[in-house]
């Protein structure tokens, strides 16, 4: 532990406070609260210290090392130098959000840059400057509509092929509104008509993903069909890597289009900090949180960035916010920015197409071994689900012996998929990776 104040400068500041020792200084604090002396190692140099941590971190698999074939709401895309080398960038690194905006105008700047690409890839009027991550932003969507409605349509439906982490994250939000009731207890492999029979004129917002968690592509248009006649909202939880090449959901009709922004620049980092992207329609606008940053002219002609919307749960009227989100993921949202910016439409356009093909080449390589097999029903993006013949967790510890991180057991998250995995395969996985997949996958099964 470092500690900057030599002895005298302690006793000096002790004198100003009218205290002759430290302890004087904690009498007040009863005794049986104090900690005399805390129970820490021994001090370290700075070599002895970075010997340790470089040990410790040597215990981790990371993806620079070993091929990667998990996915499920993270994933293992290649990030071009430069979003790293301006993300930091001192005048970008060390900024704090911006609660004075007249002197963040650089800030600003991104933030409005970060939502016009958002609004741009998902076909939506408007975005706001971000969030936490895909699953609050799921959540936040679920209060918007709820506010949107007055309080007055109590029912939010949850498809089954939403990630599971971001419906766990939904009843967190909403477990306090003992008026709202979720339903979520539907068949997982199709937006089948029980699913449609929830729909009422009680029902405020259904959600779906797209692709779904098991990368599933599905015509989400006669569903929005369904939820608009019914006077409700659709919000749609997307991966925006998909959306370079699958039509955006504006085209069918989305209210809300929100989702994990971490596959646009952003390292898995062991899960976070990531990015929760939230666009919507004009006419919603006044029931999302977070922060809008606006572009306008000054007195003097000159372009400026200002904070809109902001007498809601940063500032004044703070009871009439539908969240108390009041932090964007600033710098996570920048490194989307940079990583579109680099990227562009066609670039966007090429990676979601080696997704596509390299995850298709797998399924169908896997597909062919024995024991093995995929549903040939199911168009998907670059996830498929896979049943094995053996238990994932036999599957994947193999493996990670060979260098590989296998796919998500689903039995964890779905009882009746047991020996189902899903795999996801982006542009990093080369031929040679998917096809030594496919042979250890062989090699397990024959034992």
């Amino acid at each position: 532990m470092f500690i900057p104040h030599t002895s005298s400068e302690r006793d000096e500041m002790l004198k100003v406070i009218g205290k002759d020792s430290l302890e004087a200084l904690f009498s007040e604090i009863p005794e049986k609260f104090r900690f005399p002396k805390l129970d820490l190692p021994s001090a370290l140099s700075e070599m002895e210290a970075l010997q340790e941590l470089t040990w410790l971190a040597d215990a981790n698999n990371s993806c620079d090392e070993m091929v990667c074939f998990l996915g499920a709401g993270s994933y293992n895309h290649y990030i071009p130098a430069a979003v790293d080398m301006l993300l930091k960038r001192g005048d970008f690194f060390t900024a704090y959000t911006p609660y004075q905006p007249e002197i963040s105008q650089g800030t600003l700047q991104a933030i409005f840059e970060f939502q016009s690409l958002i609004a741009h890839l998902t076909g939506m009027e408007v975005s706001n400057a971000s969030h936490y991550d895909g699953a609050t932003a799921c959540a936040e969507a679920c209060l918007s509509a709820y506010y949107h409605f007055r309080e007055k349509r109590r029912k939010i439906i949850l498809s089954s092929s939403l990630h599971p982490h971001f419906r766990e994250t939904i009843y967190t939000y909403l477990c306090a509104f003992e008026e709202i009731e979720i339903f979520d207890q539907f068949d997982h492999t199709d937006l089948n008509r029980e699913f449609y029979d929830q729909i009422d004129t009680d029902t405020a917002l259904v959600m779906v993903q797209y692709p779904d968690f098991f990368g599933r592509i599905n015509d989400l248009s006669a569903l929005s069909n369904k939820i608009h006649e019914a006077g409700a909202l659709m919000a749609v939880s997307v991966n925006p890597i998909a959306l370079g090449l699958l039509k955006p959901p504006s085209e069918f009709g989305a209210d809300y289009v929100v989702g994990e922004g971490q596959p646009l620049g952003i390292p898995m980092s062991f899960g976070g900090p990531y990015l929760g992207f939230f666009a919507t329609k004009s006419e919603l606008i006044r029931k999302i949180s977070g922060r809008i940053v606006g572009e306008t002219i000054d007195k003097d002609g000159t372009r400026g960035y200002v904070l809109t919307l902001t007498a809601r749960e940063q500032h004044i009227r703070r009871e009439k916010a539908t969240s108390n989100i009041c932090t964007n993921q600033g710098l996570m949202a920048l490194a989307a920015t940079i990583y579109l910016s680099l990227l562009g439409k066609s670039g966007l356009q090429k990676v979601a197409e080696l997704c596509y093909h390299k995850a298709h080449y797998a399924s169908e390589q896997i597909s062919n071994i024995s024991g093995y097999s995929i549903r040939d029903d199911w168009v998907f993006f670059n996830e498929f689900v896979v049943k094995c013949p053996l238990e994932p967790e036999i599957i994947n510890d193999f493996l990670l012996q060979e260098g590989i991180l296998g796919g998500l057991d689903l039995g964890k998250y779905f009882p009746d998929m047991k020996n189902h995995i899903l795999l996801a395969v982006t542009e990093n996985n080369s031929k040679e990776d998917i096809d030594l997949l496919v042979e250890l996958l062989n090699e397990v099964n024959n034992g």
